[in-house]
């Protein structure tokens, strides 16, 4: 079979992997005189990495995240109080194997979005399913189920990921029905997913923004016995971009009198 030939098929077939691995695979096949075994498991290799990227790649999409962070982008040169074990913690994702809740817990700047969306990104590459979503956005949604009759369907689709993230719990106050969604949801993922908060509140304040104090308890119930808890203190993580972002061009600008000179 010529290798136009076989290039046609891999195509009609959508061996899309194997297709853009073709021409390398044979020329490196030939200069190294691989077996035909050898060259095989080398075009099925690159066909099943591929199937894998577009299910990540796909994954990645549906989970709607605003940023692409990773967690070999963490500056621990932060004066932050998260340490490199609860990052290994985050990344060995044994808290999704338990079916744990996890809290993000930190003011304004100490990176709180960033490191859950960078843990979403992290099981979406490990094969599972995420949701992003700020408590606003959710809460907007659910509105507008209740209003439209599908707040049963929208409440299922929210169950069905293996990791829900949900974003500034506590940036404005829950009515007694939407605190009493909010527990729902928990009740219908508290087997086999895990829920993501990220928050400026501890646990026990979280009553300051549920209207009712009998819900607010049956939530805090749900959490505080079994989540990984995150506390994250210290400077802003805009104020340390800033100014690193200063010193290179107080850099820049210094290099540039110089070469004047």
């Amino acid at each position: 079979m010529s290798t136009a030939i076989a290039k046609n098929l891999m195509a009609d077939m959508k061996l899309l992997g194997m297709f853009a691995a073709f021409e390398q695979g044979v020329a490196d096949a030939t200069r190294d005189q691989t077996s035909y075994s050898e060259f095989l498991d080398t075009l099925l290799q690159a066909e099943a990495d591929y199937r894998q990227e577009r299910k990540t790649g796909s994954r990645i999409k549906a989970a709607k995240f605003t940023l692409r962070p990773a967690f070999e982008d963490i500056d621990f040169t932060a004066s932050r109080s998260i340490s490199k074990a609860q990052i290994k913690e985050l990344y060995g994702m044994q808290w999704l194997t338990d079916g744990r809740p996890v809290l993000l817990i930190g003011q304004t700047g100490v990176g709180k979005t960033f490191l859950a969306q960078a843990t979403g990104l992290h099981a979406c590459a490990c094969g599972k399913s995420v949701m992003y979503m700020t408590v606003t956005t959710w809460l907007e949604n659910v509105a507008l189920a209740r209003s439209s009759g599908t707040y049963l369907r929208y409440r299922d689709k929210l169950a069905k990921p293996d990791v829900l993230i949900l974003d500034d719990m506590g940036m404005r106050k829950m009515s007694s029905i939407e605190a009493q969604d909010l527990c729902e949801i928990l009740e219908e993922r508290s087997i086999a997913k895990s829920t993501i908060f990220t928050t400026q509140l501890p646990l026990d304040h979280w009553s300051e923004v549920i209207a009712d104090p009998v819900i607010a308890d049956a939530i805090r119930d749900r959490l505080q016995h079994s989540a990984l808890t995150i506390n994250i203190t210290g400077e802003s993580y805009r104020g340390v971009k800033a100014r690193k972002l200063a010193s290179k061009k107080k850099t820049r600008k210094n290099r540039r009198l110089r070469l004047r000179r």
